[in-house]
């Protein structure tokens, strides 16, 4: 929820890139196969106050 006038403190801890995933797309009788990875992006954030 919002609210007005509050404030959140925070320290950034880490950032980096997740573990990669693969993707695989396959249908059958047709010679379809598709390969791709991902990495998502991510910040680690330690929350230390909120007013």
């Amino acid at each position: 929820p919002f609210i007005n006038g509050a404030k959140v403190i925070g320290k950034v801890l880490k950032q980096g890139r997740a573990k990669k995933i693969k993707i695989f797309k396959y249908r059958s009788k047709v010679r379809y196969r598709r390969r791709k990875g991902h990495r998502q992006e991510f910040t680690e954030v330690e929350i230390q106050d909120i007013k």
